[in-house]
């Protein structure tokens, strides 16, 4: 029996309107402006040079570094349903941040993001990726500021301050530290308007079917207020935000200084 006009138009709607959503900076800045910074990044990088990203996943930014030789690691411990993508890529090294099975001074870049929160010692993290870095080798960073539990039971941290940053960058040997919020706290705000409409959704509340029936009216009441009017406005009052304390994330590169011994002098 051959599903009905309707029903198929309406299957075929939903992930053109997930589609949208997800490439729309209303609604998904935190990612798609995540993304841009890692693509305007990977454009600074020198031809042929080698890049190692570390905790990969699905590879996402494989297609940012065509241009360089390209290597990947990850522990390789998730469920396909947790990675951005469904599925790994190619993991060219699988085993633990703290152990790369590589010389010392390897690599020209290492590209690491959202990675560190997963991580349960990422100081130790930072020092390995120091050590496979080339004397003025380039990191690559990203990690959020706070966040919501998710890959578990891999989530160890809910995220990281610049002055973390600062500190444990510079013992490790990287000097050059440059530390770039993504967004401030309107945008996080709107984000988490967004959040509420998700989580209080009726069919999605542990509860019987009366009390979400009960809900039901003040969740649309709700879902122009937090869908569009909250983040339309929190995105034209994000710009006036200039102290940034409150923030989805920070966007850190850094250099490899010669030595050790640099950081100390």
């Amino acid at each position: 029996m051959s599903m009905p006009a309707e029903c198929t138009s309406l299957k075929r709607r939903k992930p053109l309107i997930k589609k949208i959503l997800k490439n729309s900076r209303l609604f998904a800045f935190n990612e798609l402006d995540r993304n841009t910074w890692v693509a305007k990044q990977a454009s600074r990088v020198p031809a042929g040079s080698s890049v190692l990203d570390v905790g990969a996943g699905s590879c996402p930014y494989r297609p940012l570094f065509k241009h360089c030789h390209y290597e990947t690691q990850d522990f390789q411990a998730l469920k396909n349903e947790q990675l951005n993508l469904g599925s790994y890529g190619q993991i060219d090294y699988i085993c633990d941040a703290t152990d790369i099975p590589v010389p010392d001074a390897s690599f020209d870049v290492v590209l690491c993001t959202e990675v560190l929160e997963h991580c349960p010692e990422p100081i130790r993290v930072i020092n390995e990726i120091a050590r496979i870095l080339r004397p003025g080798g380039t990191l690559i960073l990203t990690a959020p500021l706070g966040s919501g539990i998710h890959q578990e039971p891999y989530h160890f941290y809910g995220g990281y301050t610049p002055f973390w940053y600062e500190k444990f960058l510079a013992e490790a040997g990287f000097d050059s530290i440059s530390i770039e919020s993504n967004a401030g706290f309107y945008k996080l705000f709107s984000q988490e308007s967004l959040r509420f409409l998700q989580l209080s959704m009726p069919s999605h509340l542990q509860t019987g079917w009366l009390q979400k029936l009960i809900w039901l009216p003040f969740w649309l009441i709700c879902l122009p207020i937090f869908g569009l009017f909250i983040p339309v406005v929190c995105s034209v009052l994000d710009r006036f935000d200039t102290d940034r304390r409150f923030t989805v994330g920070y966007h850190v590169t850094a250099t490899r200084m010669a030595s050790r011994g640099d950081a100390l002098s």
